[in-house]
């Protein structure tokens, strides 16, 4: 039994283990040798003494630069970028070997050339408007074509904020300064055009209105609303006074009479 501890305790220090989290790929490095065998979650046993766990994150991640981008008018545009990316698994040890643990550089690099073609072929303006989208996916398309066999995917290309130089920001600002009060103007002078066009067909109406009275009013209509509005009246407590001339009756009740005097 004291044997069996000895030997216990004896291998105990040739064997270590690493934990490998999750989202990160795990490889053992023997005499400094990168083994092919990818670990993912979970327990890794090791020899401390010839050996090694390398761990490498698998999951996106963002890798930020701050850079001049080329133009098609030969301007130079200060812009925020972030570049989403992740390894594939199985190529991590390929992408140690290949391309180190500076893997981040390599991605600089194509991401400087492939945004040197893309934006070229843009206006400065181009970059600050609705095109940005457009430019953003030219770029990701661009690298991960050139990384499709190093094991690194591109997921997204953010231009997160773009700097033009200043007389040019100041011309767009001026221009869509102008845009909004030509929208501005165009909204009022619709708004009069509505009114102006309420008005003549009020006027219309008031004119049709008209005629048609004018064209209904014969003399013996006009007749017949008298003596209707004389019985009217006549059922009235009031005393009465009718002026005529014997065409057109005027009555005045006792209170207007009262009232004249």
């Amino acid at each position: 039994m004291k044997k069996i501890g000895i030997l216990s305790l004896f291998s105990l220090l040739f064997v270590s283990c690493a934990v490998v989290r999750p989202g990160e790929a795990g490889m053992k490095q023997k005499l400094g040798k990168l083994d092919k065998r990818v670990y993912s979650q979970g327990t890794v046993w090791f020899n401390p003494f010839t050996s090694k766990v390398v761990k490498e994150s698998i999951q996106t991640n963002n890798l930020e630069l701050l850079l001049n981008l080329p133009s098609k008018e030969g301007l130079s545009v200060a812009s925020e970028i972030s570049i989403l990316y992740r390894l594939e698994k199985d190529k991590v040890p390929f992408i140690l070997e290949e391309l180190g643990p500076n893997y981040p550089n390599v991605i600089t690099s194509v991401f400087r050339s492939a945004s040197a073609d893309v934006c070229s072929q843009f206006f400065a303006k181009d970059m600050h408007s609705g095109r940005r989208a457009d430019i953003e996916e030219a770029i990701q398309l661009k690298m991960a074509e050139n990384l499709k066999e190093s094991g690194i995917i591109i997921e997204a290309v953010l231009m997160k904020s773009i700097q033009l130089p200043r007389g040019l920001s100041s011309s767009i600002e001026q221009k869509l300064q102008a845009e909004q009060d030509a929208m501005r103007m165009e909204f009022v002078l619709q708004q009069e055009r509505l009114e102006a066009q309420r008005m003549i067909i009020e006027a219309e109406g008031t004119r049709d209105a008209q005629k048609i009275l004018s064209e209904g009013l014969t003399p013996e209509i006009i007749k017949i609303r008298s003596i209707e509005a004389f019985l009217q009246l006549s059922k009235s407590p009031n005393s009465k006074v009718i002026i005529t001339d014997g065409k057109t009756p005027y009555l005045i009740s006792a209170e207007e009479t009262k009232t004249m005097n």
